[in-house]
C-alpha cells in the first residue's frame, strides 16, 4: 500500500514507484501501480530531455529497463506485478469490447460518452478494456506505442519472463499467459461477425455472388480450428487453418463492401450502415490478433494492436466523433437518394438547354400565380402562425403543380444536383476524371443559369401584365401601394435580405434532405411492392391501377415530399422562429422578382427613378446568389460526406475550372455545338 501514500508531484519518482511494486497488493493497488507507472513514461519532459527528437515516454522505457537490468530485485518484483495484473483481470475484453459501441442511438451513445468524459475512472476493477482507458489517457499514447523498436520490445518480453511461474512442457498456458485472452478474444469477435454476416437485413443486401461459397457460416469451425492449432502448438496446422480463415474473412470483407451498392434496390438507414461498420471494423481487429498469434514478429504487431487500441479507445469516448459518425450515416441515407433526381436537372446539350428553358417559363408562370395568391394572404390580416400556414399552403400548391406538370423552379436544383456532382469527384485523381468534372461543373452553372433565367423572364412580365390589366378593366391595381412600399422596403440590400436569402437557402437545402429521407423510407419498407401486390390493394383498385400507383410514387415520391417541405417550410419556419426570439424571414428569388414586379404594377413606371427600386434589383440578384449557393454548398458537402471523399487538393480544381472559364468562358453560360455534345455523351 505504499503507493496509496505516494505524492503526486511534478516528477514522479522511478526509485519510489519501484518501491512501491507489490506483487501481493490488492487488485486496486496494483492496478494503480501501473496507472502510476505510465503517468511516469508519459511526463512533462526536463531541460536536457526537452532537447531530445525521440519521444519522451520512449526514452523513460528505455531508461526504466536499464535501471531494472542493473537492479534484478527491483526487476523480479516489477515482472511478478505485470504478470499478477495479466492473470487477475479480463483481459480478453480489451480486445473483444475497446472501440465498439453496443448502441446506435444517438442520445444514449451521446449520454454514455458524456458520462465517461465527466466521471472519473477507477482502478479497482478486474476489466481490462475498463482499465485500459485509465492507463492510455491521452491520444498521442498511440504515437510512442508505435515508435517502440524491436530490441525494446524485446527486452520488454524477457522483462515479463523473468516473473513468470515455472511451467512443463506441456503447460503452454503458464509458458504464454497472453495465448488464451488472445484465443478467447478471437473466438468472440468471430462469433460476432457470422451473427452480423448473417442477420437478414444485412444478408439481403449482400452480393448473393459473394455468398455463395457460404463464408459467415464457415467462419466458426475455421476459428475453432484454429484455436485447436494454436494451443497444440502445430505449426504446420496452425499456418493451413490461418490461411483458410483469413480467405473467409477476405470474403466476408467483400461481401460486407456489397452492402452499399444496393441502396437503390433496399434503401438504407443509420441501423444498417452502423451494423456494416461494426462488422468491418471487427474483422479488421480479427486480423491483428491473428498477426499477433500467428505472425513472424508478435512483439511488433502487439504493439501496433496496442497504439490501435488507444486510437479506437478515444475515438470511442469521442463526443465530437460521435457527431461526425452519425452525421455521415444520416448524410448516407439521404444524398443517395438524390443524385440520380439531380441528374435530369443538368443540361449537357442544345435540347436539353431548350428544354430546361420551357420548364422554367412553366414553372415562372405558377409562381406569378403563387405571388398573388401571397399578398391576397397578407391581407386578410391572419395571425403570425396562421398566415404563415396558409403561405405555406399556397407555397407547397404551387410547387407541386410545377412538379407534376414536370416544370422547374430554379431554386430547387442546387440540393438535387449537388450529390450528382459528387459522384463526379471520385475520380478526379486522373486527369481525364478532373476533366470531366470540370464539364459537369460548366453543365451545372449554365443549367442554373437557364433556370433562373426562365423563371424570372416569365414571372415578372406575367404579375407586371396582370396588375396593369386589372388597371385597366378596374381602374385600380389588384396589389395597392401599400403592399408595394411594404415590398420596396422588405426587399431592399440594404435591408436583412443576405440573411435571409442565406437562410432560405438552409430551407432549400432541408427540402431536399426531407425529399431523401421520405424516398429512403419509401425503399427501405418496400412501399412500392406493398401497392403492386397487397391483396386488399389490389381488390380495391385492380391489379393494373395498383402496379400503376406503385410506379407512379416510386417515381414522384421525393418529389412530393420535397416540395411540400419546401413549401411549408417557407411559410411556417419564420413565424415559429419569431415565437422564439429569431426574427427570420425568407427570400427566394422567384417570389421576391414576382413581388417587386407588382410593386411597378402599383407604383407605375415612375417607380424606376428611385434608388429604392434599384436596391431591390441589387437584393434579388443576392437573394439569387445566396438561394443558389448556399443550399449548393450544404448538400455537397452532405454528399461529399455520404461516400467518405474528402478534397485533399482543392486548388487543383479550383485552377482547372479557373483554366476553363479563361479558356472556354461560353461554355458556362451557353450549350455545346451538338456535335461537341455527342462527343462529350460518347
Amino acid at each position: 500500500m505504499a503507493l496509496l501514500g505516494l505524492r503526486r508531484s511534478v516528477a514522479w519518482d522511478l526509485t519510489a514507484l519501484l518501491n512501491a511494486a507489490d506483487p501481493r497488493a490488492e487488485m486496486a493497488a496494483r492496478n494503480l501501480w501501473l496507472a502510476r507507472l505510465l503517468e511516469w513514461l508519459r511526463h512533462p519532459a526536463e531541460r536536457e530531455e526537452a532537447a531530445v527528437q525521440t519521444p519522451l515516454p520512449l526514452l523513460r522505457l528505455k531508461h526504466l529497463l536499464n535501471v531494472l537490468d542493473r537492479h534484478p530485485e527491483h526487476a523480479l518484483t516489477v515482472s511478478r506485478l505485470l504478470n499478477s495484473i495479466w492473470r487477475d483481470l479480463d483481459a480478453a475484453s480489451l480486445f473483444v469490447d475497446v472501440g465498439f459501441a453496443p448502441r446506435v442511438a444517438f442520445w444514449p451513445e451521446f449520454f454514455h460518452r458524456l458520462g465517461q468524459h465527466l466521471l472519473p475512472s477507477t482502478a479497482d476493477t478486474n476489466d481490462l478494456a475498463e482499465l485500459f482507458k485509465l492507463l492510455f489517457p491521452e491520444e498521442s499514447d498511440e504515437h510512442w506505442l508505435l515508435g517502440i523498436d524491436a530490441n525494446t520490445l524485446l527486452r520488454l518480453e524477457r522483462l515479463l519472463d523473468v516473473g513468470k511461474p515455472e511451467a512443463g512442457p506441456a503447460d503452454s498456458h503458464r509458458a504464454k499467459p497472453w495465448l488464451q485472452p488472445m484465443l478467447v478474444g478471437l473466438t468472440a469477435l468471430v462469433s460476432a461477425v457470422r451473427s452480423a454476416g448473417l442477420n437478414g437485413t444485412l444478408r439481403r443486401r449482400m452480393s448473393t455472388a459473394l455468398l455463395t461459397a457460404k463464408p459467415f457460416e464457415q467462419l466458426a469451425s475455421a476459428c475453432d480450428a484454429l484455436t485447436f492449432a494454436v494451443q497444440a502448438d502445430d505449426r504446420a496446422a496452425t499456418l493451413q487453418a490461418l490461411t483458410f480463415l483469413r480467405a473467409l474473412l477476405d470474403a466476408c470483407r467483400k461481401a460486407a463492401n456489397s452492402v452499399p451498392e444496393h441502396l437503390e434496390q433496399f434503401g438504407v438507414s443509420v441501423d444498417i450502415m452502423f451494423s456494416v461498420e461494426q462488422l468491418l471494423a471487427r474483422i479488421q481487429r480479427i486480423e491483428a490478433l491473428l498477426d499477433c498469434l500467428a505472425g513472424e514478429h508478435p512483439q511488433q504487431e502487439l504493439a501496433r494492436l496496442l497504439a490501435a487500441l488507444v486510437r479506437v479507445g478515444h475515438e470511442r469516448r469521442s463526443i465530437r466523433t460521435l457527431f461526425a459518425r452519425h452525421y455521415s450515416l444520416l448524410a448516407r441515407k439521404v444524398a443517395e437518394r438524390s443524385a440520380e433526381t439531380g441528374e435530369h436537372y443538368i443540361t449537357r446539350d442544345r435540347a436539353d438547354y431548350r428544354v430546361m428553358l420551357r420548364h422554367a417559363a412553366g414553372g415562372g408562370a405558377i409562381i406569378a400565380g403563387t405571388t398573388f395568391v401571397k399578398f391576397l394572404v397578407m391581407a386578410l390580416g391572419l395571425s403570425a402562425l396562421w398566415a404563415g400556414f396558409w403561405a405555406g399552403i399556397n407555397y407547397a400548391m404551387s410547387f407541386l403543380i410545377i412538379h407534376l406538370l414536370h416544370w422547374t423552379v430554379a431554386t430547387k436544383q442546387p440540393a438535387m444536383t449537388a450529390p450528382a456532382m459528387a459522384q463526379k469527384l471520385q475520380h478526379i485523381e486522373s486527369e481525364g476524371g478532373l476533366e470531366s468534372f470540370v464539364d459537369e461543373v460548366a453543365n451545372l452553372f449554365r443549367s442554373q443559369i437557364a433556370g433562373i433565367l426562365g423563371n424570372l423572364a416569365v414571372v415578372a412580365p406575367v404579375v407586371l401584365g396582370v396588375q396593369l390589366l386589372w388597371r385597366a378593366l378596374f381602374g385600380a391595381p389588384l396589389v395597392g401601394a401599400a403592399q408595394a412600399d411594404y415590398v420596396l422596403h422588405g426587399l431592399t440590400l440594404l435591408g436583412p435580405t443576405v440573411l435571409f436569402a442565406a437562410f432560405t437557402g438552409v430551407l432549400l437545402f432541408a427540402s431536399s434532405l426531407v425529399a431523401g429521407w421520405v424516398e429512403n423510407w419509401f425503399v427501405f419498407h418496400r412501399l412500392e411492392s406493398a401497392i403492386a401486390w397487397n391483396p386488399s390493394i389490389i381488390n380495391r383498385l385492380g391489379a393494373n391501377r395498383a402496379a400503376r400507383w406503385a410506379r407512379w410514387w416510386r417515381d414522384n415520391i421525393s418529389g412530393v415530399a420535397a416540395n411540400v417541405a419546401l413549401g411549408m417550410m417557407l411559410g411556417l419556419v419564420p413565424p415559429v422562429l419569431a415565437f422564439i426570439g429569431l426574427p427570420l424571414d425568407v427570400r427566394h428569388v422567384t417570389l421576391s422578382t414576382g413581388q417587386l414586379a407588382a410593386s411597378v404594377g402599383a407604383l407605375g413606371f415612375n417607380i424606376f427613378h428611385l434608388s429604392a427600386f434599384w436596391w431591390c434589383v441589387a437584393g434579388i440578384a443576392a437573394t439569387g446568389l445566396l438561394n443558389l449557393g448556399v443550399s449548393f454548398y450544404l448538400a455537397l458537402k452532405v454528399a461529399l460526406r455520404s461516400r467518405g471523399i474528402r478534397l485533399a487538393d482543392r486548388s487543383r480544381v479550383t485552377a482547372a475550372i479557373w483554366q476553363r472559364l479563361r479558356q472556354h468562358p461560353r461554355s458556362f453560360f451557353l450549350p455545346p455545338k451538338a456535335e461537341a455534345a455527342t462527343q462529350d455523351k460518347a
